[in-house]
């Protein structure tokens, strides 16, 4: 449920310690609301102490092609967290329902699959107003949340693998 208020209870106040990888994978499809997701999560990142070249960012095509992207990264080995972007607007077809479906299964799956998080920044909203409220308008800046759960849970999987 969103709120005029971030969504995040607890806010990442802390620097990270500058050995996380960070992977982004952004659609091309609705470009103008995936790059500001992009370009707020970049300088959250940032200002948390990540490292431009501990930042990869990666275009796929639209929203259901995120999760093959996601795995293939997984697979490289080569980051610690993903995070994911894309924009589906509700049209006159079923279409919007199919593909919030696919790419919510398909991140979901990796997660419970997989050995890094994948962070769900995908906006499924029912008009370009709703997604330009949640890039920095009333709703807050889901690209900044998005970059904050990814050092959230970077965190809690270096403390369970320390456990």
């Amino acid at each position: 449920m969103a709120s005029n208020l971030h969504n995040l209870p607890n806010p990442f106040n802390a620097e990270v310690d500058g050995d996380v990888r960070v992977a982004i994978i952004a659609a091309e499809w609705n470009g103008h609301i995936t790059s500001a997701l992009t370009d707020g999560c970049v300088d959250t990142l940032k200002k948390h102490g990540v490292d431009d070249d501990m930042i990869d960012i990666f275009h796929v095509p639209g929203a259901v092609e995120l999760t093959f992207a996601a795995s293939s990264v997984i697979e490289s080995g080569a980051f610690d967290v993903v995070i994911v972007f894309g924009c589906v607007i509700r049209g006159g077809t079923p279409h919007f329902d199919y593909v919030c479906q696919s790419v919510t299964q398909g991140i979901t799956h990796l997660n419970a699959e997989c050995d890094i998080p994948v962070i769900f920044g995908v906006l499924t909203v029912d008009t370009e107003q709703d997604a330009l409220d949640r890039i920095g308008g009333k709703h807050g800046h889901k690209g900044e949340e998005a970059a904050e759960a990814a050092l959230k849970m970077y965190q809690f999987t270096r403390e369970v693998k320390d456990l």
